[in-house]
């Protein structure tokens, strides 16, 4: 019988040998946990990408569009003044003043027209049409636009006529705002311009109620015997020649009427008695008197109102 004696040296040996045999086998099972712990994370890690992408890619809703400024329409009648249309200006939404905007431009020297250089305002320049602006615009463009427009209106064969009338086109612009004023129908204008300039030839007060009207900024009211008495340069029952300005804003049937009168000898009118917005012409006072006399009769006739057309259209 053989026996084999192992020394301390190979004892050794085989022990390092079966540690390192068992090693590996250690170190995995300590892995496992590690790697079951990092699983949900990474899962959680891939989850949020994705959400991310998917915001990223999904479509945006379409952006409501934006609302274009409302447009409005600003009606300017014929023989208007700058207080009416500052009235009207104010109702359409525009902003600022339109009495501080018109009293003056750089687009329109009233000077060059032959005004006075005291001439307080752009009053007779601020032509009547409809205009189309944004609501909140502000007063100054309405002005801008209606300075524009008067130019347009108001060119050189005006100021032709006014140099052959021997006057300023100021001077005819200040007759254009009273015919404005005073004519109801298209067929009186050149007959009003004529009693205008013939009164003015011959030294005469105008006599014309629209002038202390717009001095006293009422326009429905009769005016009374105070009234016409009023101290006021406007008041061309008692002060002789034209109004210092135009006394509302022409439009240009009134100031093709300023620039040609007609050619007629008439010194007066009154309103018709029938009430239909004709004006009775005459040369003499007496003639006068007595269309005046029949208009105040039919006042009364009517309870002290105008009285109603009965004629037919």
């Amino acid at each position: 019988m053989s026996c084999s004696v192992r020394t301390d040296e190979e004892r050794e040996r085989e022990r390092a040998e079966r540690e390192q045999r068992r090693t590996p086998i250690a170190i995995h099972k300590r892995r496992w946990p590690v790697v079951a712990l990092a699983l949900p994370a990474l899962a959680i890690v891939a989850l949020g990408a994705w959400l991310a992408i998917e915001r990223l890619t999904k479509t945006k809703p379409a952006a409501k569009p934006i609302a274009a400024p409302a447009i409005v329409r600003v009606l300017i009648p014929e023989g208007e003044t700058r207080l009416q249309i500052a009235a009207r200006a104010h109702a359409a939404g525009l902003r600022g003043s339109y009495l501080t905007a018109s009293k003056r431009s750089a687009l329109l020297d009233p000077a060059h027209y032959g005004a006075p250089a005291r001439t307080p305002n752009l009053e007779g320049f601020l032509f009547p049409a409809t205009y189309d602006l944004y609501r909140g615009d502000p007063a100054s463009r309405l002005v801008h636009e209606q300075l524009i427009a008067f130019g347009e209106n108001f060119g050189a064969a005006v100021l032709r006529r006014a140099r052959e009338l021997h006057i300023t086109p100021y001077q005819l612009l200040v007759v254009a705002s009273m015919v404005e004023r005073e004519a109801q129908l298209p067929g009186d204008r050149a007959k009003v311009t004529a009693v205008i300039y013939n009164r003015l030839r011959l030294n005469m007060e105008l006599g014309i109620d629209s002038t202390i009207r717009y001095a006293l900024n009422d326009y429905t009211q009769p005016l009374t015997a105070a009234q016409l008495q009023l101290d006021s340069p406007y008041n061309t029952r008692t002060h002789h020649g034209l109004p210092p300005t135009p006394i509302s804003n022409p439009g240009d049937a009134a100031i093709a009427a300023a620039a040609h009168p007609a050619h007629v000898p008439y010194l007066y009118y009154v309103a018709g008695a029938d009430g239909c917005g004709e004006l009775v012409f005459s040369t003499s006072s007496a003639h006068f008197e007595r269309d005046a006399a029949a208009y105040r009769e039919a006042l009364a006739s009517s309870g002290g109102r105008v009285p109603t057309c009965h004629k037919r259209s």
